[in-house]
């Protein structure tokens, strides 16, 4: 496989960033339309992708579960990390996904690998986080059935 590599000095990415042209400037409406575009991006993930649904069910879950147990701020951070990172993977997934259909509209076995890497992704941070749930609200739920 033949790798293309690009060079730029320092001087041009210094200016490619620091000096961005006059309508890309910091303003207050900017930041409410980059917000109101993340929050579009997010209904459609949850719209699409049927994995979503199942984040969104087990997310609902956690949060009562952790509220019932009132878990200790220690405790809530971790679960918020573990719910975090779940969702940050889905959506980076859910992007690529997006883009790989419009680079390759038709099947490409590469493709499909990429696609396949990305959606494993998501199972290792559902499962890490799994795990934390477990180690936090297990038992929690064993001294509420009254088995410890």
């Amino acid at each position: 496989m033949k790798e293309r590599l690009i060079k730029v000095d320092k001087e041009t990415l210094k200016e490619h960033i620091f000096h961005r042209p006059t309508s890309e400037r910091f303003s207050i409406s900017g930041r409410i339309k980059s917000f109101r575009y993340a929050i579009q991006g997010i209904i459609l993930m949850i719209k699409s992708q049927h994995n979503a649904w199942l984040h969104t069910t087990a997310t609902f879950l956690v949060f009562v579960f952790s509220a019932l147990f009132r878990l200790s701020a220690g405790e809530w951070c971790w679960m918020v990390i573990a719910i975090m990172a779940v969702w940050m993977a889905e959506a980076l997934n859910t992007a690529f996904e997006f883009l790989a259909d419009v680079a390759s509209p038709e099947f490409h076995p590469l493709v499909e690998k990429a696609k396949d890497v990305a959606a494993g992704a998501v199972l290792i941070s559902a499962c890490g986080s799994v795990l934390i749930a477990l180690l936090i609200l297990g038992p929690y739920f064993l001294r509420f059935l009254g088995l410890v």
